[in-house]
Parts: C-alpha cells; structure tokens; sequence
C-alpha cells in the first residue's frame, strides 16, 4: 500500500507547532516533486520567529474546476507516550494499525493523497489536482492565514473554483459544517512579595470579579437556546475557561493572573457580541485583553450539488456536521469545500495515535475516486 509508504516517510519528523516543519515540508515538497508538481515554497516567522513552511502542488492543468485537498504538517506535542512497543516519532506497523505522532491528525490523511495521486498519474488529468499542507493548524490557523494572503497557487485555487476537501479525520463521512472559534487572553497585574510582609498586591484577587462575571455568562449561554446551534453536537458553543498564576510558591504573592477564555462558535450564534461582552466586563475590572485568534465557522450547504454528488461517489446517505474547527474556516472564498478524510479523531492527540490501514486504503480509493471522476 503506497500510503503506508507515504506515511513512513512523514511520521519520523518532530514536527510540533513549536518548532519549525521546514523538515517535513522538504520531505512533501520531494514528494510532490517526484509525483511531476508544479510546486510552491512559501515560508514565514512566526510570533517566536521560528520559521514556517506551507507546501503546495499542482497535477496537471492550471485551469479548470479540478480538486484541491489541504492538510497541514504540524503535530500536537508528546506530553506521554504510552504505546510500549515504538515512540512517537518511529512509526510502527502492528494488528492493522500504524502508530506514530500525527498518524491520524494528519499526516495519514496526506499519505493517502499523495497515494492517489501517484496512482491516477498526470498524463490522464484534465482538470488540476491541488494539494496545499499548511502549518500552525494546532495553534490558532496561522499557516491557512498566510497561504490566504500570500500563496499565488492558493490564488489559482480559488480562481478555478476547485472543490475543497480538507483530509481531516472523519471516518471518511462527508462533513458539511464545523465550529469557528475565539480566544481570549485576560490579564491582572499585581506586585509580588513575600506574604508575611503585606508589601504584595495578589493578582488572583484582581481577576476574581471578572471569574464571577465570565461564571454568569457560562450560565447563560449554557442554558439558553439563542446561544445554542441544534445543527452540531453539542449544541453549545463550549465555553472553556483557563487560570493562571505563574506562581511557584505559597508564601509569594501572584505578580501576575492569567485567564484564558476559548469558546467555538456556529452560524447561528453572534460570535462578535460574546466577545464584546467579554471584552467589557474585562474593562470594567481594569483588566489587559488581547484577542488570540478568531476563526469563523464552515458551513456548505449540504443540499447544494457538490455535497450531493461527493456523498453519491463516497455511497453515503447523508453529511454531517462536527464540534471541532479545521484550515477550511480560512477558505471561506471556496464555494464548494467540506472535510473528508480517513481516521477517526478520537484517535487524534493520543498518547498512542494510532490509524487503521483499513482507513488508508479506504481513503486513498475514495480519493482516486474523486480524482478519476472530476479531472481525468
């Protein structure tokens, strides 16, 4: 099976999001450029200056309403491993599975891809077929950000209207919809001392008003419909809560409180009025803010012709939504995108990730299928 071949090829790169992916990103330009793509570079610092790569290929023609699949390269770190027989970065092959960091988020989705690729070949292709791997998917969109702004071949993609499939794990279900999200950072300043004196001003206390406010809307949109989106399960935008302190001992006064707030958004819910609100009780604590990231959520309408005729070739009945956010919320000017890809995502971010072959040889003749259909 090629995608085993692929897969081995990409698992051995550490390529967490805080490092740099340009290893892993020579690895994919490589193999694009073996598989006969026109191929794109395009590189960036992020906020650490630690240099970024998203990868890009072309099979085939330039013009035409062709395919074009995005996946991204960076991994969630190894906290805990605990698969005994191999680590995180050494894939292993054992009882119908392949185990490895990024296995199944995503880089078996990739290897499928590419796979099908190399299958269908770029003497029979009419249509282009695009492949686009981004980094700093894990944390906050910022590779999908850049190739937005910055990619010509992303430009060609979306002059040609190509149909989007981003290869997320979905059991190969077509996924007409996802969540978007924000994040917020809150912070309290204090002075730190050693508690005996009194000299200290605790920043804990200075962000407790703004906790009972953010518990009171928990409250709120936790229990009311008009904040609630019955198309996805949960219904409920999740709002997620983080405290910290910083602080490395019980006799020191906190200099500094840090509240981090992440919350998913729908298309039914007004995103922009629960930041607002945030944002406003944070002021009126006397409070820093700063908005990490906003994202907004995919939704393709699972009634139009490109999910239809995608849930004919695949022999399913029906899309479906889900709670997680993906690349595709950056590629709003693509008409026609869903996310489909092999793996289940309750595998990914495991401390044994792990994906079957049964999904990888699923999901490179499913995307073969694609390929033949819409551009031979």
């Amino acid at each position: 099976m090629n995608a085993v071949r692929y897969l081995n090829e990409l698992l051995p790169f550490p390529s967490i999001s805080s490092v740099s992916n340009a290893d892993v990103s020579r690895c994919l330009l490589n193999q694009l450029s073996a598989l006969g793509c026109r191929t794109e570079w395009s590189e960036y610092q992020d906020d650490s200056g630690v240099t970024k790569v998203c990868v890009s290929g072309r099979l085939g023609p330039d013009q035409g309403h062709g395919v074009a699949y995005f996946c991204h390269s960076d991994v969630v770190p190894v906290a805990s491993w605990s698969f005994p027989h191999s680590g995180p970065w050494q894939p292993l092959q054992q009882d119908g599975r392949i185990y490895g960091r990024g296995s199944c988020d995503m880089k078996g989705s990739a290897a499928c891809m590419l796979a099908a690729m190399e299958a269908v070949g770029q003497q029979s292709l009419k249509q282009p077929v695009y492949f686009v791997c981004t980094a700093d998917e894990e944390i906050g969109l910022m590779g999908a950000r850049h190739l937005v702004e910055h990619s010509a071949m992303y430009r060609e993609i979306v002059a040609n209207q190509c149909r989007g499939i981003v290869g997320e794990p979905t059991l190969l279900d077509v996924v007409h919809a996802h969540k978007g999200g924000r994040a917020l950072k809150i912070t309290a300043q204090g002075r730190a001392a050693h508690s005996s004196t009194g000299k200290g001003v605790n920043a804990n206390m200075a962000m407790i008003p703004f906790l009972a406010g953010v518990r009171e809307i928990c409250l709120e949109i936790e229990g009311h419909p008009d904040w609630q989106d019955q198309r996805y399960d949960p219904p409920t935008i999740n709002l997620n809560l983080g405290i910290n302190d910083f602080n490395y001992a019980l006799n020191i006064t906190a200099a500094q409180s840090v509240c981090t707030i992440y919350f998913r958004t729908m298309p039914a819910i007004d995103a922009d009025q629960l930041m607002n609100r945030l944002l406003a009780l944070a002021a009126s604590c006397s409070l820093q803010t700063e908005i990490l990231f906003a994202t907004e959520p995919l939704f393709t309408d699972p009634q139009s012709d490109y999910v239809q005729e995608l849930l004919r070739l695949r022999g399913a009945a029906a899309s479906r939504t889900v709670a997680y956010g993906t690349d595709g919320a950056c590629f709003h000017e693509l008409n026609d995108l869903v996310v489909f890809g092999p793996g289940d995502i309750r595998q990914a971010h495991t401390d044994d990730e792990w994906i079957s072959l049964e999904q990888l040889d699923q999901g490179t003749s499913l995307y073969e299928k694609l390929i033949r259909h819409w551009c031979c």
